[in-house]
């Protein structure tokens, strides 16, 4: 793993005192785009008291850059999986409350960095690490220890189709619902989840909701999806098949959720898991924070 480490001049202008950042480049992003990687290595060695910057060549040595941050702020340049790997990590070495992450979005899967708040270009993304402010996010967590950052979907979508074909693409169903958690971020409201359909057909599963049963085995269902909503709680929805006249979706909010019955698979965030009989997931308020603009 190649470190490197630099020094911003001060001018003597400013009374604040700039951060010492860690920046982690995740390996897709330097093949996927080495010249945004490039450039907000740029930027945030210029603005930052002391830049250290890691090249990781795979997992091992991204947890162990993590692991070995010190007094650092971890960055790290990468697309939603390398967030999501990174709150994992964190997570499992119960540091995420001691640790605001900051991410520049670089790669090919942008549709939760971007659902999240965090601006698309490598200048305005840099810009925002140095003079954004944390915010404080819910997480769900599930029974396996796993996290989910922005949503879970049942069936899931097929890896091709969701994730980010770039600036101008249509929007899939499952992109639209990552974009109702801006919503959610933004508001105290709770926000309307669009499940997105797969093709894997209907399924006989259970959700239960806080202990109530929201759906059962008898009643076929074409899609389940849940996400962090607002004040600590889930938003669920739950598509009935219908037959004839459209069915109407079942909602609910609760901090816990289970779904069992027929073996399925779901994504969560940028992720594929599966085939589960049972797996329940809790929202942890405020448990993790990103360094977002400043509004």
């Amino acid at each position: 793993m190649a470190e490197v480490a630099t020094s911003a001049t001060s001018s003597g202008t400013s009374s604040a005192v700039p951060d010492q950042l860690l920046v982690v480049v995740d390996p897709a992003a330097r093949r996927t785009d080495g010249e945004s990687v490039r450039i907000a290595k740029d930027v945030l060695s210029a603005g930052a008291a002391s830049t250290k910057v890691c090249l990781p060549d795979g997992p091992e040595e991204f947890a162990r850059a993590l692991r070995r941050r010190g007094s650092r702020r971890p960055v790290v340049i990468g697309d939603d999986r390398a967030l999501l790997r990174a709150v994992t990590l964190l997570h499992r070495q119960r540091e995420l409350a001691d640790c605001a992450l900051s991410v520049v979005p670089v790669g090919a899967v942008l549709g939760l960095t971007r659902a999240l708040g965090l601006p698309s270009g490598a200048v305005a993304a840099a810009r925002a690490v140095l003079d954004g402010a944390e915010r404080r996010l819910d997480l769900l967590v599930d029974d396996s220890d796993g996290v989910v950052l922005g949503a879970v979907a049942i069936p899931p979508v097929p890896a091709h189709e969701g994730a980010q074909a770039g600036p101008g693409a249509p929007a899939h169903p499952w992109l639209r619902t990552c974009q109702s958690l801006v919503r959610t971020l933004a508001s105290s409201r709770p926000a309307r989840i669009t499940a997105p359909l797969g093709a894997a057909g209907p399924a006989r599963l259970r959700v239960e909701v806080d202990g109530v049963t929201l759906v059962d085995l008898d009643q076929p269902v074409e899609a389940v999806s849940l996400v962090p909503g607002a004040g600590g709680v889930a938003e669920v929805e739950v598509r009935p098949l219908s037959v004839g006249a459209e069915s109407s979706p079942l909602t609910a909010r609760g901090r816990t959720v289970t779904v069992s019955g027929a073996h399925f698979r779901y994504r969560a965030d940028a992720v594929v898991s599966g085939p589960v009989g049972t797996r329940t997931w809790t929202v942890r308020e405020g448990a993790w924070g990103l360094t977002l603009p400043a509004r």
